[in-house]
């Protein structure tokens, strides 16, 4: 029987920064994953990236991941928010001394450096692929027995395992869930003129649309990454467009200020929806990320609520074994949910009344949220909160977020 401080079922991006995490401050974890590993190490770009906030960089560059990421990816210099193009728009920009606001990857990047910085982890056993069967939580700890036979066993489990998470669903833990009406279509272009590093937040009244600036393609030209919701009924019609036609829709909402566009790899969509757990720990077990919570895109911070569950958790269990407790604690779960649980509602609640306050029909709602736009671009304290949320530096922060070890 293999054992470890902690087993993580799900070896995706958060799962395995968790894993990476742990062991640089001495923790063990063994990481349980279905997928076969040349699913993670593809190198063919899959159309698919993610805004990493500042705050979730530093932690990545503290545990020794960015590195291995140097230059791969486009950092976002300033944040222009409006609403379909009109006057008032909302320019977040950091200090000239300041980090950027955050660093544009391609999945594919984030993925190979994170399997390949686990991989070379003292303290980090990737059992994949490899798939659960039974899984016992009780009083002397939790085992896990694989399909393939083989066991594990540590004080504490943790479910990575994204938005269907199985672990999640047997332990009881209820969920608030709905869905919108929305289908988010992304897609990368390259256009004809410099995105200067800015990313951009427009509003349509058919859906929000998002402009995410990313390095230059092989071919030398700029390139930025979309992500457009559009209404779940077009979605079919949008998506079946052939290229060059789904390409001048994306330049019509543009507005043309970057040129002309075209299509720079595949399009991808999926259905949007919002899902929150009543809880995040159970006896023996704690969720991170999408198992724990999921938000619509609007804002971009998905993956960086993942990325602060990582960080609190090896806080907590870091600490946790200092004191000689063990990892499974109730106190210590209780200390993880109590840090994690505010942060994570208050930031799906505002995701949440964004997409339902900007979806209001009428010159008259559209009047109300541009006067809103305005005094927050005005009113200094109230831009500075905005643009702390967007660097996901809100809060009571967890050092790795801070840049520094625990």
């Amino acid at each position: 029987m293999e054992r470890a401080d902690v087993i993580i079922l799900g070896g995706g991006l958060v799962g395995l920064t968790l894993a990476i995490a742990l062991d640089r401050h001495g923790l063990t974890s063994i990481v349980v994953d279905p997928a076969e590993p040349e699913a993670h190490l593809a190198t063919r770009y899959d159309g698919r990236v993610t805004a990493v906030s500042s705050s979730s960089w530093r932690m990545l560059q503290t545990i020794g991941v960015g590195v291995r990421l140097e230059g791969q990816g486009c950092p976002i210099e300033s944040i222009r928010v409006n609403e379909a193009l009109k006057p008032g728009a909302i320019l977040f920009e950091p200090s000239p001394d300041d980090d950027p606001l955050g660093m544009m990857f391609e999945n594919r990047l984030l993925r190979a450096a994170l399997r390949a910085c686990a991989g070379d982890s003292e303290r980090v056993a990737l059992l994949m692929p490899a798939r659960p069967g039974e899984v016992v939580r009780d009083a002397s700890g939790t085992r896990v027995a694989l399909e393939d036979g083989r066991l594990v066993q540590a004080p504490l489990l943790v479910g990575a395992e994204g938005r269907g998470s199985p672990i999640r669903e047997a332990a009881g833990i209820s969920m608030a869930r709905w869905s919108y009406d929305h289908v988010a279509i992304v897609a990368t272009v390259s256009h004809e003129r410099w995105h200067e590093n800015v990313a951009y937040e427009i509003f349509y009244p058919d859906g929000p649309f998002a402009i995410l600036p990313m390095l230059e393609g092989e071919d030398g030209r700029p390139r930025s990454a979309i992500v457009w919701s559009v209404k779940a009924a077009d979605s079919e019609a949008m998506l079946g467009l052939p290229e060059r036609a789904l390409a001048h829709e994306i330049e019509k909402r543009m507005g043309g200020f970057l040129g002309g566009v075209a299509l720079a790899g595949p399009r991808w969509s999926y259905r949007l929806g919002f899902h929150h757990a009543a809880q995040i720990t159970d006896e023996r077990l704690a969720l991170v990320g999408d198992a724990a919570h999921g938000i619509h895109p609007i804002a971009g911070q998905g993956l960086n609520l993942g990325f602060r569950d990582a960080a609190a958790l090896t806080e907590v269990l870091v600490e946790g074994a200092r004191l000689g407790l063990d990892l499974g604690d109730a106190q210590l779960l209780a200390r993880y949910q109590a840090w994690r649980s505010l942060d994570t509602f208050m930031v799906a609640l505002a995701t949440d009344s964004l997409t339902r306050l900007y979806g209001v029909p009428g010159r008259a709602a559209s009047t109300v949220r541009r006067f809103g736009m305005g005094l927050v671009e005005r009113i200094g304290p109230l831009k500075e909160r905005f643009m702390a949320e967007a660097r996901g530096e809100s809060g009571d922060l967890p050092l790795l977020l801070r840049g520094l070890p625990i």
